[in-house]
Order: C-alpha cells, then structure tokens, then sequence
C-alpha cells in the first residue's frame, strides 16, 4: 500500500491549513455541553461554513485519502466536529452516496452537506444487546408505505435530529430465513406521527442520547435504501465507515492529548516516575501505530472504491482499548484533579468507557477479525 501523498494531496492539506487559520479566529463561542438544541445550531453553521467554502463535499464525494487528510488537518487546528450531525456526515451519508438512487441522493446528501437536516442512528434495540441482527422492530408493506412498530435505543441525538437510518425487521425469522436476511434500511422522517423520544443521561451527565419508540408510523416505500430484506448488507456499509474513518479526528486528538500529558507531568512533578513515562512512551507508540493503520485502511479504501474494509475492524477494536488506557494515565497524571466533574479531562475519561461498546462491542470486533480476517470457523 502506498502511504505517501500526492502532490495534489498536498496542495489541498495546504490551502486546507490556510482557510482554517483564517476563519477559526472569528467562529463565535461554543454553547453549553447541554444545550442541544443550541449545539447543533453551532455543529450546522459550522457545515454550512464548510460547504460555502468548498469542503463539504470531503465527506463522501472527495477520495478517502483527501477525506483523511481534512479530518487531520482540522483536528489539529481545533476546528469544531461533525458534532450532533455526526451520523449523517460519517455514516448516513457515505451509505447512501454508495447505496442509495440518484433520486435519494439528490435528496438527502445536499442537505447533509449543507447543514440543513441532521440525522440519527437507529439502529440497537433494547433486547438485542450486542447482536443487531437480532432486532425486533417490525414493518409490514401498506400500499406505497411501510408501518413501523418498535422501539430503540442509545439513539444518538434523536431530539434534535430531522432524520434517522433505520434498521427494521421486514420478514420474521423462521427455517428459511435467517435472522440476518430480513433486514431493511429506511430513512425515517422524525417528524412522522407516532414516534415518541425519550432523552437518557449518560454516566458524564450529559444527554446526548435517547430511546425512541415507535407506533405504527408510515414510512414511504421510496425511503427504503437497497432492497427490502437487503438491509443487512447496506448495514455493513454504514458500519464500515463507523468503524473507518469516523475516528480519524479522535486518534489526531488522542496524540495531541499525549502530548499535553507530558507538559503537565513535567509541571506537576509525576514526570519522575519512571513507570508513568514508559506509560507514555508506550501510548505514544500505540497511537503512532494506529495513524499509521489508518492510513493503510484508506489508501485500501481508495484503491478498492471508497468503502473501508474489515480492516476497519482491527483498528476500532485496538483504538478502544488505548483510549481508555489514555485516560487511565491522564488520571495518574492529574491526580486527585481526574475527579473533577468540571474538567474536560473527567467527561472525556467517562465518555472514553463507552467505545469498547459503541460502534460494536469489542467481542463483536474480535469475531470479525477472527472469521473474515483469520479465517477461523465460527462459534457454536
């Protein structure tokens, strides 16, 4: 694989860096953690910044190697994050520029892109646990519409989103029909009648996610992407980028938190402990080696169309585990400091224990890996 950029490539990170030196100092201030409804105003202004300037476009109709080096280059400026349209511009999104009809992507993506609409995954469901294919929610065919009864959960940013990507189950599991094969994907409107949202509060106290219930809500047959009982493949789509390319921001940061790390042991005194700095060393080196399997996962995306691989897998499994690791040693570092609810650095170590069950457990991760990597047969 070749890791090395263009000299086009180059030219973009270049008047990349210029633009961002330009604009960041005029942004206004961010609004309260939990202030939702005032975050995704800002998470918008700042997309439709983006796609006036001409970067909207990165996220899915620009190469994968371009979109990596904007997802670098604005993370190291501090730029503001996809934010609450997270779903739509990293997952949603690519899914349906790969998947979706020229009707549905004349739809959708410029609203995307332009910071019109967000979205919301629905994806898990409160009896499924960590096996997505055993979802429950139903839809049956009525004329040009699908009524859709259920309910789900950790969706994130329901209440302020204006879409969802919805798993539903369209065909029950029986002798001939496995559980992975009545699956669909539709865009669900979240102003339909019938559907009720309920916020829940995370461990760091914050709100970000929500159980939303469904009853009988009618879905257009238009709004289904791929085929009816197809979704599981189109779902493997979505996933791939969630588990691609939709940390390459977090794994910039984690390395510039490292360094910060450092300076603040070197202050503080803890620098001296020999222990605390092969700690360090170390992570340094696991975030240096997860750059460069990133890098390797899109120049793969990119020779083979677009679509992260199973690779994808490999480094969300390994990028979890750091960076619960990397707020473990921030707590060493900080001391009795890492208790302080009030500090960035304890909302993050809270927030870092949910990524070894988000996006796919890790045993999720470990049997990908295994069976389409490895080739090892599967569990009984």
């Amino acid at each position: 694989m070749d890791l090395t950029y263009t000299e086009e490539e180059e030219d973009f990170r270049a008047g990349l860096r210029t633009w961002l030196a330009e604009v960041l100092p005029k942004l206004p201030g961010k609004p309260s953690p939990d202030d939702w409804p005032g975050r995704r105003a800002y998470d918008t202004a700042w997309q439709r910044t983006l796609y006036d300037a001409g970067y909207g476009e990165v996220h899915w109709d620009a190469s994968p190697t371009r979109r990596l080096i904007f997802l670098e280059e604005t993370e190291k400026a501090g730029a503001p994050y996809v934010g609450a349209n997270f779903v739509g511009l990293l997952h949603a999104g690519p899914t349906i520029a790969s998947e979706g009809t020229a009707e549905q992507r004349e739809r959708w993506l410029p609203p995307m892109l332009r910071g019109d609409e967000v979205w919301c995954q629905g994806f898990s469901e409160p009896d499924a646990g960590s096996d997505l294919a055993s979802l429950r929610t139903r839809a049956w065919r009525d004329g040009d519409d699908y009524v859709v009864s259920g309910s789900k959960i950790w969706t994130s940013h329901a209440e302020v989103a204006d879409w969802c990507e919805l798993l539903v189950r369209t065909t029950p599991v029986s002798a001939d029909v496995p559980k992975h094969r009545g699956i669909t994907w539709l865009a669900l409107p979240m102003d339909a009648a019938g559907i009720t949202v309920r916020p829940l509060r995370t461990l760091a106290g914050s709100a970000e996610f929500a159980e939303v219930f469904l009853d009988e809500v009618r879905v257009p047959v238009a709004h289904r992407v791929g085929a009816e009982n197809d979704g599981w493949r189109v779902t493997m789509v979505t996933l791939s980028f969630e588990r691609g390319t939709a940390f390459v921001g977090e794994v910039v940061a984690c390395r510039r938190l490292l360094g910060e790390l450092a300076r603040a042991a070197r202050a503080n005194g803890r620098w001296d402990d020999p222990v605390l700095r092969r700690g360090l060393g170390r992570l340094s080196a696991e975030f240096a080696a997860l750059w460069r399997l990133t890098q390797w996962n899109v120049s793969e995306a990119q020779r083979t169309g677009g679509v992260p691989g199973v690779g994808g897998s490999v480094f969300k499994l390994r990028y979890s585990h750091a960076r619960q690791e990397l707020y473990d040693t921030a707590a060493q570092v900080l001391g009795p400091g890492a208790l302080d609810l009030d500090e960035a650095w304890t909302r993050e170590r809270l927030s870092s224990l949910s990524y070894t069950i988000a996006a796919g457990t890790s045993q999720i991760q470990r049997n990908i890996v295994a069976e389409r990597i490895l080739g090892l047969p599967k569990g009984r």
